[in-house]
Parts: structure tokens; C-alpha cells; sequence
């Protein structure tokens, strides 16, 4: 299993919990030396020693370390999960990553630099493209990306996503609730992937509204309860719909909407129907009437009174 963008190593581990420590080797690249050290520190004490030798420090878009064995292409994994940074600052290599040499690589395309705050470079779009073409043909992934990709109309963003359908290996998406994570204030959502078999549909999920608002420290973070963590995970693994929760999407829709990734677009749209009988009818349009009418006198007293003071300014 790998972490293009590991950091500390927190999400990689825990998957590899999941599956087993005896079970699994663990892949991981990061520029950072700090977060790399870091990571050797957490194998070591979830006892995957094996894997040390697998944590490098490199920048993963312009030189992978974890290539096939001739070496001339990515090494592929079976499990992928990964938080990658949403935007850092690449413009020294942005123009090397769009050159030729990468472009089977990112095939999506390379996001610009922006001129005045090149910190904001939508880097994580390359990460995702890194991703994709480092699975296996039955592996799966878990991406964490800026809830804003969901609906992204600009030429790279919907390229992606299109992949992710036309190639049938879109299984669910979940837009997570506003500050879950610690490290960010960006609202994120997940996607999973999944090469094992192809889909024709996906569940997507719309897990915002969920958890409780905390103080922790300084800074507010949402905060789920167990029991939300646990209709998250059922509902995701069931492929349940619930009303305004989840939806299960068919491909064909997805494409319809242009590809949009965003379960609330996906949700029946129902209108509650009353029974009235001709007196109550009558009575509701005469009392929706009399507001109407103090809303449009009001308006009317405003308008005037904005005129009168209009008047009143003189050019000095």
C-alpha cells in the first residue's frame, strides 16, 4: 500500500491496521525530511520495521523513488489512500511537469501558477493524477480532496473526473462536515476508488451536516459522534440511500450533470402536499395577499424615503 504525499504516515498506518501489520508493506514519499523522519518513527512503533527502507524523501510529481523494476514506470499498488496538500507553491517545477516528459503521467494537465500568490497552485490535482496511474488494475483508493473539486467546471478538474466515470472505477464520494480535519478550514470530501470490478454507478453522500461544533485549543474543529461514524461507514458499505444523506447515482445522470461529483444534485426533489378544503384555499391566498401588500407599501416608503435623502446630498 502506498502514500504519495504521507506526511506523518497517520493515514497510511491506519489503513495498514486495518489490514493487517503481518499483511502489508508500506510505500510512502514526502518532500519534507521532517515529516519524513516522522514517519520512520511511527513504522517503528507500529512495528512495520519491514517498510523503513520504503520511506523516501523526494518530491514525488518531479521524481518518484518508487518505480516497476525496469524503472521506466510507476510502481503500481494494490491499496492507495492519501491527504495531499491542496496547494503549495511548485512554480519552480510547474513548466518541467507540463513538458512531454511528463505528460503520460498527467495526463489531465498541469494547473497554472497563480502570478501573484504562487503558494496557491491547485497542487493536489496533480496528485491525483499521480494516483490513478499508480493503481493496479483491481486496486483501490481513497483520496481526500477540496470539496470545491466536486463541481470544478475548469478543463483539468473535469477532465479527472471523467476518468473516474468513463473508466468505471468511480465507487462513492462523502462532502465531510466543515473543519473535521485539524490541519485544514477547507471543507473536503473523499473519493473512492475502485478497479476491481466496473461500476455503472456511484454512491454519493452528503455526510455535511453531521457532528458537533468543539473547542479544541484554539481552534474549533467538528467533531463526529461515534454513532454518525458508524451510519457513514454502513450506509457507504451498504450502498443505502437515505433521504437528503445519500444517493446512488448512475453513471449516465453523472454524466448529464457534466460530471458533478455533488450528492445534493443527485437527491429527489419533493414537494409536500396539503389538503385544503375552498374555505381554508380562500383564506390562505387573502392572508398571503395582506402580506404582500404591507411588503409592497413598505417597499414604497423606503423608495421615498431614499429619494428624499438622495436630494439632500449635496457635491461639495
Amino acid at each position: 500500500m502506498c502514500d504519495p504525499a504521507a506526511g506523518s504516515g497517520t493515514l497510511v498506518l491506519a489503513l495498514a491496521h486495518q489490514v493487517g501489520e503481518g499483511n502489508c508493506t508500506v510505500y510512502t514519499q514526502d518532500r519534507s525530511q521532517k515529516a519524513n523522519e516522522f514517519m520512520r518513527l511511527n513504522l517503528i512503533l507500529n512495528g512495520q520495521v519491514n517498510s523503513l527502507a520504503n520511506v523516501v524523501h523526494d518530491d514525488t510529481l518531479v521524481s518518484p523513488r518508487h518505480l516497476s523494476y525496469d524503472g521506466k514506470s510507476l510502481k503500481t499498488f494494490d491499496y492507495i489512500v492519501s491527504n495531499p496538500p491542496f496547494k503549495a507553491d511548485f512554480s519552480a517545477s510547474r513548466d518541467l511537469l507540463a513538458s512531454e516528459k511528463y505528460g503520460k503521467r498527467f495526463w489531465a494537465g498541469v494547473p497554472k501558477v497563480p502570478a501573484k500568490q504562487p503558494e496557491k497552485m491547485a497542487i493536489y490535482l496533480m496528485f491525483l493524477q499521480h494516483i490513478i496511474d499508480s493503481m493496479k488494475p483491481d486496486a483501490k483508493a481513497a483520496i481526500v480532496v477540496p470539496t470545491g473539486f466536486l463541481t470544478a467546471k475548469s478543463k483539468i478538474e473535469s477532465k479527472i473526473r471523467q476518468n473516474m466515470v468513463d473508466s468505471g472505477m468511480l465507487r462513492g464520494v462523502i462532502s465531510m462536515p466543515s473543519n473535521i480535519f485539524a490541519n485544514t478550514g477547507t471543507n473536503v470530501s473523499i473519493i473512492f476508488l475502485d478497479r476491481s470490478k466496473q461500476y455503472d454507478n456511484a454512491l454519493l453522500m452528503d455526510a455535511s451536516k453531521l457532528g458537533a461544533k468543539e473547542k479544541i485549543g484554539k481552534n474549533q474543529r467538528t467533531v463526529l459522534s461515534s454513532e454518525e461514524i458508524k451510519r457513514i461507514i454502513s450506509t457507504f458499505n451498504a450502498s443505502e440511500e437515505q433521504d437528503d444523506f445519500s444517493v446512488i447515482a448512475d453513471y449516465d445522470a453523472i454524466k448529464e450533470k457534466r460530471y458533478s461529483f455533488s450528492a445534493g444534485q443527485y437527491f429527489e426533489v419533493k414537494i409536500e402536499y396539503v389538503d385544503l378544503t375552498p374555505e381554508q384555499f380562500h383564506d390562505e391566498v387573502t392572508k398571503r395577499m395582506s402580506s404582500l401588500h404591507d411588503l409592497w407599501s413598505e417597499g414604497d416608503r423606503l423608495q421615498h424615503d431614499i429619494e428624499d435623502q438622495m436630494k439632500a446630498v449635496h457635491f461639495a
